[in-house]
């Protein structure tokens, strides 16, 4: 087998890794977003434009994509039947779909126990006790990513218009996001209409930005977010010598806000989720490749 593919799509982008047989990455790509419950066609023409633009990348002819192997860790492929759906329209010569979790577990743990957290445009949870995997959340934004971008932006655009109407006290970061929609709290809805969870989660960075400042709805915020994500963690029933791994656009954020007992834990990643989805195809499609 000449290469291997490893694909990481989230809410707002997509990556891919094309890398030798042996798992030494040679190119590297993104693109746009790949949730695949969210958008499935899109995801898909994402996916194969990242795949493309890797081997590009890596200086090898994309035309060797149908004949290339790839693991996928995708957000949306925890439910449903979207990772049939997706499977059977892709490309590749052979295309395993697995949760965003899986592949973020392998990257930042290896084949060892521990858990991880995304905290990104979505969250989920994943941790490894003795060979056996669980995972927490990943619902989707709807329903679930309680600490995720996409929340918070959510969270940020009702505080917004809860002060507009003086429910709530205004403050600095609602007076901002006000002028960014005009001070009309009609074009907040109007955004709402249409937006993705990457939208939404384009605001997150403003309000623990405005929570160091100590504005007082970012801090509520963000006090709120903090306490979903430990809730998550103390269901992963962690024990004391688990290493826990951060991953994801808001870790660097969230890692200094979590109680004493969770940032004992904290270890840095072995490798990102792109990574794991890397090391994951090597290991699963060579060896059965070398066992035929």
């Amino acid at each position: 087998m000449k290469f291997v593919l490893g694909i990481d799509g989230g809410g707002t982008s997509c990556r891919a890794a094309l890398a030798t047989g042996n798992g030494v990455v040679i190119g590297r790509a993104k693109s746009g977003a790949a949730n695949i419950r969210t958008d499935l066609t899109g995801a898909r023409t994402h996916i194969v434009e990242a795949a493309r633009q890797a081997f590009i990348a890596a200086g090898q002819d994309p035309d060797l994509i149908p004949q290339t192997p790839a693991i996928l860790g995708l957000a949306g492929a925890n439910v449903g039947t979207y990772r049939q759906q997706l499977e059977a329209i892709l490309p590749f010569s052979i295309s395993r779909v697995e949760t965003d979790a899986e592949i973020a577990l392998e990257g930042a743990v290896g084949s060892g126990d521990g858990a991880m957290a995304i905290l990104g445009t979505g969250t989920a949870y994943m941790a490894r006790k003795g060979g056996t995997s669980r995972a927490i959340g990943g619902w989707g934004f709807q329903v679930g990513d309680q600490g995720s971008g996409a929340r918070i932006g959510r969270d940020l655009l009702e505080q917004t218009l809860l002060a507009h109407d003086g429910v709530r006290p205004r403050s600095a970061l609602t007076d901002s996001m006000m002028a960014i929609f005009r001070n009309n709290p009609e074009d907040v809805v109007e955004f709402t209409t249409n937006a993705k969870p990457g939208d939404f989660g384009g605001f997150a960075p403003k309000v623990f930005e405005h929570a160091e400042k100590g504005d007082s709805v970012a801090n509520w915020i963000v006090d709120k977010s903090v306490a979903d994500v430990e809730a998550s963690l103390h269901a992963l029933d962690l024990s004391d010598d688990a290493p826990l791994c951060l991953l994801g656009g808001l870790a660097p954020l969230y890692g200094p806000r979590l109680s004493q007992r969770y940032q004992a834990l904290l270890k840095a990643p072995l490798d990102d989720a792109l990574g794991g989805a890397v090391q994951m195809a090597a290991r699963i499609f060579v060896k059965a490749e070398a066992t035929r």
